[in-house]
């Protein structure tokens, strides 16, 4: 979070993103507001559809003194660890933790709270990823195409699944997608090993502005604006 942004500044920010299509990662690196942060504003404006959602919000632990600050963000921090951890276990590691700082440990219905009061964008991020984010919290805010090849969307996804690559060792491929906004088709793609790289968007972008050699794959030519993260 960038300190000292109002609730208006930060929503000004996210209407570069909501209304003109700007990638949050160029706001993230021009306003100097971390990446994330922008994301979960998104997520918190998405949920409750107003400015003021974006003013600060008080902590779930404000007005109890029961709760030190600090074992709020241990329990925070647990809470969003993969895979998710149950209440139970939450309750029992910061039991122990308070008892050995010489602190009270907190009660079951406490550490419940807590975690329930997570913004529940930053807990799909830290637990199911960018790409489950994405597809939640962000893609419901672009623009609506009106016709083919408007917009296009490239994004990369880590697939579930384990191969062995040339080496012999295992590992886990990449899809790059490159989808066509108006009508959902995906208009070219590629699976490699390794981190996702320019090289990589740029052969699934190849195979998308070119003509498919199979009839039933008709999506082509260039699109008006093309999203990437």
């Amino acid at each position: 979070m960038k300190h000292g942004l109002s609730a208006e500044d930060r929503a000004s920010l996210l209407r570069q993103h909501l209304d003109d299509g700007v990638p949050l990662a160029r706001i993230s690196s021009q306003a100097g507001v971390p990446l994330r942060t922008l994301q979960r504003w998104t997520a918190v404006l998405r949920a409750d559809g107003s400015v003021r959602a974006l003013g600060r919000r008080p902590r779930s632990d404000r007005g109890s003194h029961s709760v030190p600050p600090e074992i709020v963000g241990a329990i925070e921090g647990l809470a969003l660890r993969r895979p998710a951890p149950t209440i139970a276990f939450i309750h029992r590691r910061i039991s122990a933790v308070a008892l050995d700082r010489g602190m009270p440990a907190p009660g079951y219905s406490t550490v419940r709270a807590v975690v329930a009061a997570i913004d529940p964008g930053l807990r799909t991020l830290a637990l199911e990823g960018d790409a489950a984010y994405r597809d939640r919290f962000e893609l419901v805010y672009r623009r609506t195409a009106r016709r083919a090849n408007e917009q296009w969307q490239c994004d990369h996804t880590e697939l579930d699944i384990e191969i062995v690559d040339t080496a012999g060792a295992s590992a886990r491929p990449w899809l790059t997608v490159v989808l066509d906004d108006y009508s959902r088709a995906i208009a070219g793609y590629t699976v490699f090993t390794g981190a996702p790289t320019a090289l990589q968007t740029a052969l699934a972008l190849h195979q998308a502005v070119q003509r498919k050699n199979h009839p039933a794959w008709p999506v082509m030519g260039l699109p008006d604006v093309l999203y990437s993260d």
